[in-house]
């Protein structure tokens, strides 16, 4: 089974946790629990995408564990460490209006409000204070920097059009951080 382009990455399993095949799970999402909501799911192991139902979880201190149908023990559960999980987008509630999922920002072209292209968004983090969108320089930019934008909407986000694949944003073009 491939993963097809419109499957949006959650997480990925960190170990084991425990005998009986369960794994711990870096989630992605918010609340980081939500990620057991999604079964089946896909994993991706050397390469090759599984599907897998999750049987059951539940937070664990920090950490999510969970129970893949399939893992029954402590060598199978060590042997998904590092593995990808993912959804096929469908599967996934409806963004709010004005609301997105990081991934529907990936890969979006990030352009000040006067027209100059700052790269397009490779990937976002997650800082506390507020969400910040990590670009990488692509044809007709305005240099071959990295940049780190803020997501503050409004003060710094002035506009997302996901049918135009673009991001409109306040930000002086010769700021780098």
């Amino acid at each position: 089974m491939a993963a097809s382009p419109s499957s949006v990455i959650l997480g990925r399993i960190a170990g084991a946790h425990g005998v009986k095949g369960w794994v711990k799970v870096f989630s992605e999402t918010q609340p980081r629990q939500n990620i057991l909501s999604y079964s089946p799911c896909l994993v991706q192991v050397a390469g090759a995408w599984h599907e897998m139902d999750v049987l059951d979880g539940r937070l664990q201190g920090q950490a999510v564990v969970a129970q893949l149908k399939g893992c029954d023990d402590r060598d199978q559960a060590l042997a998904l460490k590092g593995a990808v999980v993912a959804v096929e987008r469908g599967q996934l509630p409806a963004a709010a209006t004005g609301e997105y999922y990081w991934a529907d920002l990936e890969g979006l072209e990030v352009i000040t409000e006067t027209g100059v292209i700052l790269g397009e968004v490779d990937h976002l983090l997650e800082t506390g204070a507020n969400d910040v969108l990590v670009l990488k320089p692509t044809t007709g930019s305005i240099d071959e920097q990295e940049r780190l934008i803020p997501f503050i909407r409004e003060q710094v986000i002035r506009r997302i059009d996901l049918d135009a694949g673009q991001i409109i944003v306040d930000w002086d073009p010769t700021y780098l951080v």
